[in-house]
């Protein structure tokens, strides 16, 4: 089979995986497959990642990959579908507590510094998530996510205000993710001393967009 990527995801929620392994033995095999692929994008990045390699390093035919991946696109979002549910599980449990202002700034500013120190950390989990934005569909299956956890902000601003207009909570919650996604990128692509005063200006704005969403009539 030639690693020439496959057609893009029509469906941005379409499973990623081709077949979901239910024995313990296939299970075993995707795990294999998938911390192969993280090893191989950690040494040379996502783009040089070539299904026949995948399958070398894995110790699986290429025929057993292609059962469970249909291409390298799909490898790529079941490794950021994984990234997503942590951060989303941080988010929420992060979140849970907030009943006023200043506990959001403490648990949002303190997400948004947990997520710059994954991104330092982990060449992986960014690269990663750079993939995701070259690929129209994946750019879908993002958006999804980030709407996601959009809608936990939202939830808790309104517990903060039940008056606020949920429309606006809604797109406030919504650019302040994305913002962030966008800041974090620019973050760890300079030096890292201006990286931090990047991240450091991004919580300054998210934080006052918040605080003004949660009082906006």
């Amino acid at each position: 089979m030639s690693d020439a990527p496959a057609e893009p995801f029509a469906d941005p929620g379409a499973p990623a995986l081709r077949r979901r392994p239910s024995q313990r033995r296939s299970r075993e095999r995707v795990e294999r497959i998938l911390a192969a692929a993280v090893a191989l994008i950690e040494a040379r990045g996502s783009d040089a990642l070539r299904m026949s390699e995948l399958a070398e390093r894995a110790g699986v035919s290429i025929g057993s990959l292609y059962q469970y991946f249909p291409d390298k696109a799909a490898v790529v979002r079941t490794l950021a579908e994984r990234y997503n549910e942590e951060g989303r599980a941080c988010i929420a449990a992060e979140l849970a507590g907030v009943r006023d202002a200043e506990g959001l700034r403490r648990a949002f500013g303190g997400l948004i510094d947990t997520y710059y120190a994954l991104f330092l950390a982990e060449p992986v989990r960014r690269d990663v998530w750079s993939a995701t934005q070259a690929d129209p569909a994946l750019r879908a299956f993002e958006l999804a996510e980030s709407r996601a956890n959009a809608a936990i902000v939202a939830a808790v601003l309104a517990r903060l205000d039940p008056a606020a207009a949920p429309e606006a909570l809604s797109a406030s919650a919504l650019t302040v993710m994305q913002l962030g996604e966008a800041a974090m990128r620019l973050a760890v692509s300079v030096e890292r001393a201006e990286g931090d005063r990047l991240v450091d200006a991004y919580k300054r704005m998210a934080l006052a967009e918040l605080a003004r969403a949660a009082v906006a009539r």
